[in-house]
Order: structure tokens, then sequence, then C-alpha cells
């Protein structure tokens, strides 16, 4: 098969199309003839050296995909050879195919088409374990985003509305936020503008948020907890401005507000499964529903992920940038 190979750390450009070997399932796993895969500012880490895969899994960038099972190893049930899926990955999307536990299978909702389904996995799972199995967010809350357009934000900004939040959300221009908006967002905060701890007080009579999801770390560490509410969750996501910042902590015992900082790329098997099962659950109806839609900029062939890349670089994409063979 081919895949998308990083013989050397760099660029856009260090991204190359070649043959590798087919993959073949061991026990619980199933294989998938990709048809799409999505772009996610993890595989721009691993392509720069950042972020290596984890150990077993495969050396290829991608973190979800969509297709067809191909093929079906020992010990899996509930799959048969020519199911449409998606699937959570550690790796190995950008590919011709990929091995997938099958913990991490999901089935192409309903009213989605097999492609725009990769865009699906990665968001849902994120957002879902993050806003809702960890921080609780609960209906008539208020919940800010950061980076409310990228597709992490659009899928949080329609689930948090699904479940009767009240939503705020950052983004750096007009046409972001004006996009935002559409999917009900209620706050609008032009970070570029405006200082989103002020909005977000303003916009709640000084209490704060309840939940914030943010992809910033430490650069935004500071405000995110001053802009807490009392009782307040903050769930990092990301380190786009940094790792490493000073926390108040009498701030935080003064809110009795809670951190946390997850990655799911390199959780265990069966934390994943976990997580996938309850987006199958909780998030596959309200697609099926239309309540909530994967939100997708452009299309681009999978052999010319390079341009992909490039598009994730200039941020100028709203929701996702996908991946096609």
């Amino acid at each position: 098969m081919h895949a998308i190979t990083i013989p050397e750390a760099g660029g856009p450009e260090a991204l190359v199309w070649a043959e590798v070997p087919d993959p073949v399932p061991g026990e619980g796993e199933v294989l998938v003839d990709v048809v799409a895969s999505a772009v996610n500012r993890a595989d721009l880490l691993q392509r720069q050296g950042f972020y290596n895969p984890p150990p077993g899994s495969s050396p290829y960038p991608g973190l979800e995909c969509a297709g067809r099972v191909t093929d079906i190893g020992p010990g899996v049930s509930g799959w048969k050879i020519g199911d449409e899926v998606c699937a959570l990955l550690a790796g190995g999307g950008y590919a011709e195919q990929v091995v997938v536990p099958a913990g991490q299978l999901l089935p192409v909702p309903e009213g989605v088409d097999l492609v725009t389904a990769a865009a699906l996995p990665e968001v849902t799972s994120t957002v879902w374990s993050n806003v809702f199995m960890i921080s609780h967010l609960r209906p008539g809350e208020t919940f800010l985003v950061h980076g409310g357009s990228s597709g992490i934000g659009t899928m949080a900004i329609q689930l948090a509305k699904a479940v009767g939040a009240r939503v705020a959300v950052t983004a750096g221009t007009k046409e972001k936020l004006d996009f935002c908006a559409e999917l009900g967002a209620d706050i609008l905060i032009n970070y570029r503008e405006q200082d989103f701890v002020e909005e977000i007080k303003n916009a709640t009579e000084r209490a704060g948020a309840d939940v914030i999801l943010d992809n910033m770390g430490a650069k935004y560490l500071d405000r995110n907890v001053q802009s807490l509410a009392t009782n307040g969750r903050l769930a990092i996501i990301g380190m786009q401005g940094g790792a490493k910042g000073e926390l108040n902590i009498g701030a935080l015992l003064t809110k009795r507000a809670a951190v946390t900082a997850t990655s799911l790329r390199g959780r265990p098997a069966e934390e994943k499964a976990s997580i996938v099962a309850a987006v199958r659950e909780h998030v596959w109806p309200l697609i099926a529903a239309g309540h909530v839609r994967p939100i997708v900029d452009q299309t681009v062939p999978m052999s010319d992920a390079a341009t992909a890349h490039r598009v994730l670089e200039e941020s100028n994409h709203i929701g996702k940038v996908l991946l096609v063979r």
C-alpha cells in the first residue's frame, strides 16, 4: 500500500507519499480500507518531530479516518467485511489501509457521507470526553471554547448548545465569529481586539465561565483561571501557546475550581474504547437527528498532504481539512 511517510522531520515538504508494507490485523483488530482521513494539529507536531506515535502504533500520521472494513482479526465481533466505518486512531490515517482496534470503530452516522465521516472521530471523542465526561457541562451553564472556528471548536459549540448550555467563543476574525454564531454561539469574542476575561465577566454579570475548553496552554493559563466561575472547570487539550505557565493556586482555592489536562492519542485502548462507546451513545443520535453536523472546510488529495498541512498552519480555515484518496 501507499502512505504518507516522514523520512526526516521538517516542514510540509517532509511528508512523502511512499510505498510501505501492508498492515495485518491482529487479535481484536480490523483492517480498514481508508477513503478519507483528517488533518489535526497533532499531525503537524509529529511532522516536526515533536510528537511521536505511542509505542506499537502506526508510524504514519493521521488520528482518524473513514473507510470500509476489508479484514477482521481474531476475537472481533459486531463488525463484518464491507461495513462503512470511521475510526479513532493512534496513527496511520494518512494511508490506503490502517489497522484499528475494534473498540475504536464507529459506524458512519445516519445522514453523513463516508468521506465527511472522517471529520468526526477525533473531535467528537475529544469534546465529549473533556467537556462532558470530565468537566460535566450541564444545561444552563456558561461554556467558553477557545478557537471556536476550529474542528474542535465547531463541534464543541454544537454539542454544548445541544445540552442547553450558553456558549462563548474566541476567534480571530469576524468571518470566523459569524460562523460560530450560525452554529449557535451566544457570546462572540475577537481575541485580537478584545480581552476575553473581561468579555466573559461582562456577559455573565461577573460570574465567569463554568467550563472552559482551552487549546492554548501556558499563554492563556492565568487568564483562563481568572475567567472561571466558582466551581468552574478548565480543560486543557493543547499547548499552542506554550507548555509551561504559572498557576495561581490561591485563585483556584477561592473559586473551588479545577484544572485538568488530557491527551487522547496516548491513552490505553480500553480508555479509548470507553470514550468511543460514549460518543456512539450520546453524539451519534444528535448527528442523525440533524442537531450536530461535521464542519468541513476543504478536501485535499491524500498524496498531497503537504498542502493540507500548509492550510492548517495558515489558520484561515473553518472546521476540518480532509485528505481523500
